[in-house]
């Protein structure tokens, strides 16, 4: 697999120095310009006070791209035809020289075919609600890569739209593990529980560490999920998310939104019912989520 690194990414993987992967979308496709390029820039920054070397992963004009230029990082925050890119859209992206933000999915598959091990993001993919107008069983293909790429996701649990419970028990049928970070209950994106138990708890870094390394030495052939709620002061509570999830829902159901397109759609209603609040609470988690990965990245490498 062809990819080309930035200089500083290349050179923190050629040393042994932690790198934490970073996807794409949450900037083309998760905030408006100009607020995307603020995101971007923080995530950036928060995981090199950690001491670790971010890595955003894109397709630029065909090529596959590991660390990113300020160039660049403002063509996916500012063009209006950029792709979003899971695992199957690969080769057409690739081979029409188009560009693409990548999902989850396709950035743990590239993250390790890269040498990274560590990769933060806001939220998982997962399981849709079953509703009025949707054509069957919808289930991200995040899911479905978690389980195939050697990768350890640090989430602030999966998004709030979705159906926790059976995004739960596909990551259980797939061998995922699933570890809460100073949670026992399943983090719901926007607030801090769902109040779904997860199957292990690490009670500080150093267990996370520890964890991690023991994923890595029995040599599973899945990633890991590492769930990391969004700090208390920057949460809703449950009740508020739900009433914003059931408007924005609707709007997506009368306007016809089925399948992949479901999730942009109604995160961007989202932000709009909220009066952009959403927005913000995306922003801080996102960021929480790049502290840790630096962290347990930086464990890992020492």
């Amino acid at each position: 697999m062809k990819i080309a690194y930035s200089a500083e990414v290349a050179a923190a993987l050629e040393a042994g120095q932690p790198v934490v992967a970073l996807e794409s979308t949450i900037i083309s496709h998760g905030f408006p310009y100009p607020k995307n390029m603020d995101v971007a820039a923080e995530m950036e920054a928060v995981i090199r006070e950690e001491g670790a070397v971010p890595a955003t992963i894109a397709i630029i004009r065909g090529e596959i791209k590991c660390g990113l230029s300020a160039e660049e990082l403002e063509h996916l925050a500012k063009s209006d035809g950029v792709l979003k890119c899971s695992v199957r859209d690969l080769p057409v992206v690739v081979g029409s020289d188009r560009t693409g933000a990548t999902t989850v999915a396709s950035t743990s598959y590239i993250a390790e075919r890269a040498g990274i091990r560590v990769f933060a993001t806001g939220g998982i993919g997962g399981v849709h609600r079953a509703e009025e107008g949707a054509d069957g069983f919808d289930v991200s293909a995040d899911l479905l890569e978690l389980s195939r790429s050697r990768v350890i996701v640090v989430a602030a649990g999966a998004k709030s739209i979705l159906d926790l419970p059976a995004t739960l028990e596909v990551l259980e049928s797939y061998s995922v593990p699933v570890v809460g970070y100073k949670t026992s209950t399943f983090p719901a994106f926007h607030s801090l529980s769902s109040g779904l138990p997860v199957p292990a708890v690490a009670d500080s870094t150093a267990d996370l560490i520890r964890i991690a390394r023991q994923h890595f030495a029995l040599e599973l052939p899945s990633g890991m999920l590492v769930c990391n709620p969004i700090p208390e002061k920057d949460a809703l509570s449950n009740e508020e998310v739900e009433a914003l999830v059931d408007q924005a829902r609707a709007e997506a159901v009368a306007a016809g939104i089925k399948g992949a397109a479901m999730t942009p759609y109604v995160l961007g209603a989202l932000n709009r019912v909220s009066g952009g609040r959403t927005s913000e609470v995306n922003m801080a988690l996102a960021l929480n989520n790049g502290r840790l990965a630096a962290k347990l990245a930086a464990g890992l490498s020492s």
